[in-house]
């Protein structure tokens, strides 16, 4: 089992695999999830339960569990950071893009993507990351704004 030390790298990976190429299956849809425990309105339910800014536990839950093969790994050559992923918007409906919810703490996992070129998103990751640029130039990836 491929294990991501960062929660927030790992849902840019999600990103790409689920979302973009639609190569991670089934995908995840928190709407239909919560509507199957009988929750119709999930910004009312947020409201509700103070979830406005917050990682839905069912959300997180999910992605924690979820299980990346190596093979489709190996298939990422390109991330981007962006507030307005879909992934984003499966954990938390009613995040504004206003806070640090989803920013990236660690490079550890980029070990994990061995055919990574490109990152896009550098400004905002150096913002997170001071010094990220350098790691990823010492890796070979490509960073772009």
């Amino acid at each position: 089992m491929t294990a991501f030390r960062d929660f927030n790298f790992k849902l840019l990976v999600v990103e790409k695999l689920m979302y973009w190429d639609e190569t991670l299956v089934p995908a995840f849809s928190l709407r239909r999830l919560m509507a199957e425990r009988g929750v119709e309105d999930l910004h009312d339910y947020a409201e509700e339960h103070d979830l406005e800014y917050q990682v839905f536990d069912e959300a997180r839950a999910y992605f924690e569990a979820l299980e990346i093969p190596a093979e489709l790994l190996a298939t990422v050559d390109e991330l981007t950071f962006d507030g307005g992923h879909r992934v984003y918007m499966e954990c938390a409906p009613v995040w504004d893009g206003e806070d640090d919810l989803f920013d990236v703490r660690s490079l550890e996992d980029l070990d994990l993507l061995p055919n990574l070129k490109v990152f896009t998103g550098l400004r905002a990751l150096e913002h997170m990351i001071p010094g990220a640029k350098d790691v990823l130039a010492a890796r070979g990836i490509t960073g772009r704004s």
